[in-house]
């Protein structure tokens, strides 16, 4: 059974980067114990298989075009990344007010109608916060698009 769940983790592997976390959680219910379970896992981080941190840099790199730093770092620590990696992994990767100004101008790409529409400008300011970008970023980003005229 070890080689059948080492042959598994090596096709999960071979198709996306896992977090230790994840790939644990997925393989859990095909290990015969948790040790041996632990023992492949700490075989495949050993070999340069398995990395956090490869992974977080993947996942900026992926996802951080469409959302904030905030919401990045919430993905990465819900797969078990641990919190040093994922600062590391945010700070390799572009700067957030570039990403926002890109993220609005795809989905807007006009101004307010006038800096009083207060109502479109809350619309912006919800959809960029959704998205997980900061109070300060979503502030800067829409000041600028004001500031072009």
């Amino acid at each position: 059974m070890n080689d059948a769940l080492r042959e598994r983790a090596l096709r999960m592997l071979a198709r996306r980067e896992y977090a230790r976390l994840e790939l644990s959680h997925k393989l859990a219910p095909h290990a015969e114990s948790a040790e041996g379970l632990a023992a492949l896992l700490d075989a495949l981080a050993a070999s340069g298989l398995l990395s956090d941190e490869r992974y977080a840099a993947g996942r900026v790199t992926s996802r951080g075009a469409r959302v904030g730093d905030a919401r990045l770092a919430h993905e990465l620590r819900s797969k078990g990344v641990a919190s040093d990696l994922v600062s590391t992994a945010l700070s390799g990767g572009e700067d957030e007010l570039t990403r926002a100004r890109r993220v609005w101008q795809r989905k807007f790409g006009y101004r307010p109608a006038s800096v009083d529409d207060a109502a479109e400008r809350g619309r912006q300011m919800r959809f960029l916060a959704g998205r997980g970008f900061s109070g300060e970023t979503i502030r800067r980003v829409l000041r600028g698009i004001l500031e072009d005229d």
